[in-house]
């Protein structure tokens, strides 16, 4: 496929998903407005994009722009225990991705551990770390630690046996071999990883600011839900959705120029 074929592929996709977002609004539209859904649980769009624009701050009234700070603090904490889950996923998944042993040993201990949802660990954290910032951010990098940490064990485990064989010709050191070979083919593996890891770490945060009852997005949405408050429900849901969206459309731009190198 040439490069105008591919890129017109690329335009007919993109206008397909705008499609398909425009006929889920003007269904959500006609729901509401035609009265299918009591306005108590289901907003309408316009009263929902009002709402987000008044607690942004972007209404152009005095509002107190709540909903900014809310985001900035679920935001950091994601950021946060993402960063830290991608460190320790990597570090870690190298250690054991590199020697066989060592996989054939702690694979069923990891295997255990990875179907705990994190969020089942939060009353856990609670009793150990208190109800404080810190036991959510842990909660976040715990949970969006494995998948980063699997796809490392499996990106070195996969790679090609014949260059282990030319590090020992070569007498590279292990610390060599994973840098300058296990690293760079576990690349797309470890960055999938990251991708799949940057999604739990904001549904995780989200949830711990619910049940530990921290600033976030999270407390907002719980807030509005309680007060029946619903365009600030959706305001909250719609915000959620547009950090997802972004985060994971620069990640896979990140992605994409890191490894130009395997392109053809």
């Amino acid at each position: 496929m040439n490069g105008n074929a591919h890129g017109r592929l690329g335009i007919m996709n993109w206008l397909g998903s705008l499609a398909v977002l425009c006929a889920w609004i003007a269904l959500w539209w006609m729901a509401s407005n035609a009265g299918w859904v009591s306005r108590v649980f289901l907003p309408t769009p316009q009263a929902t994009f009002a709402s987000l624009l008044e607690g942004l701050n972007l209404s152009g009234q005095n509002s107190n722009g709540e909903l900014l700070a809310f985001t900035q603090a679920t935001v950091g904490r994601m950021v946060q225990g993402w960063l830290l889950a991608s460190l320790f996923g990597v570090l870690l998944g190298a250690a054991i991705g590199v020697s066989p042993a060592v996989r054939a040993w702690v694979q069923p201990t990891l295997e255990f551990i990875r179907p705990l949802p994190a969020s089942a660990l939060l009353p856990l954290a609670i009793s150990i770390f208190g109800l404080n910032p810190g036991m959510v951010l842990f909660v976040v990098a715990f949970g969006a630690m494995w998948p980063v940490l699997l796809a490392t064990v499996h990106g070195f485990a996969a790679v090609e046996p014949r260059l282990s064989e030319v590090a020992r010709c070569l007498q590279m050191s292990r610390a060599a071999f994973v840098w300058k070979m296990g690293l760079p083919n576990a690349m797309p593996d470890i960055l999938a990883g990251m991708r799949l890891a940057l999604t739990i770490a904001l549904i995780v945060a989200v949830v711990g600011e619910m049940i530990a009852s921290q600033s976030g997005l999270g407390q907002a949405i719980l807030l509005a839900a309680r007060a029946f408050r619903a365009s600030d429900l959706f305001a909250g849901i719609v915000l959620l959705g547009l950090i997802g969206f972004a985060s994971n459309a620069l990640l896979a731009f990140a992605e994409k120029r890191l490894l130009r190198w395997q392109q053809p």
